[in-house]
């Protein structure tokens, strides 16, 4: 069959818009993922003293762990893990893995608090005295139906639990307090070459 060349017009240009509409919305949801990544950075920053992204911590076994977001507060140390997990989801401290239902789709995944608190040794393990707090921050695209485990919170909760620095005259003899060991364990960080969770 030979194909007019009005057609094949019509063709072409049906192919091009097809292609344009790909192109935006590949384009827009990257721009949305950039965006979600300042806000949080930006949200990470403003609780916190000091921050490190990306790193990885030596285990004390000669191996290392990835931190998405390694803090300094006004409480100590904080760890955070990130997760985007959309949907509904069921776990529990006992619970090896914790279930997921999204659109009419089941899964699981490994239980994250032991990992957790793995690095949370790791980090006591290179800052002492200084408290070392850990936490399973999940985006508000999934939710907890049963109750949230220990450890876990939700982006929106984050500022709630850990409210903004104020630095006043308090503030400075906390953080000279913490400081000297942040600086002592930072050198002993790597840049971790796994990415960090967009909320």
């Amino acid at each position: 069959m030979i194909l007019s060349d009005i057609t094949v017009r019509w063709l072409a240009a049906a192919a091009a818009a097809l292609a344009l509409a790909l192109a935006a919305a590949v384009a827009l949801r990257s721009h949305r993922r950039r965006k979600r990544r300042r806000d949080l950075l930006a949200r990470l920053e403003r609780i916190a003293i000091a921050a490190r992204h990306r790193v990885l911590v030596p285990d004390g076994m000669g191996g290392y762990f990835h931190l998405d977001h390694l803090l300094l507060t006004p409480r100590g140390v904080l760890i955070l893990d990130t997760r985007r997990v959309p949907g509904l989801i069921f776990g529990g401290d006992q619970m090896s893995e914790w279930t997921v239902l999204n659109r009419g789709r089941r899964y699981t995944f490994d239980n994250p608090q032991p990992a957790l608190y793995d690095r949370i040794a790791a980090v006591k393990a290179l800052v002492g005295e200084v408290p070392v707090q850990g936490r399973l921050v999940f985006s508000d695209a999934g939710r907890f139906e049963k109750g949230r485990p220990t450890g876990v919170i939700m982006l929106d909760g984050l500022d709630a639990e850990f409210p903004a620095v104020v630095r006043d005259a308090q503030w400075s003899g906390t953080v000279s307090a913490y400081l000297g060991a942040w600086e002592t364990m930072l050198p002993q960080l790597r840049p971790s070459p796994h990415e960090f969770t967009n909320l």
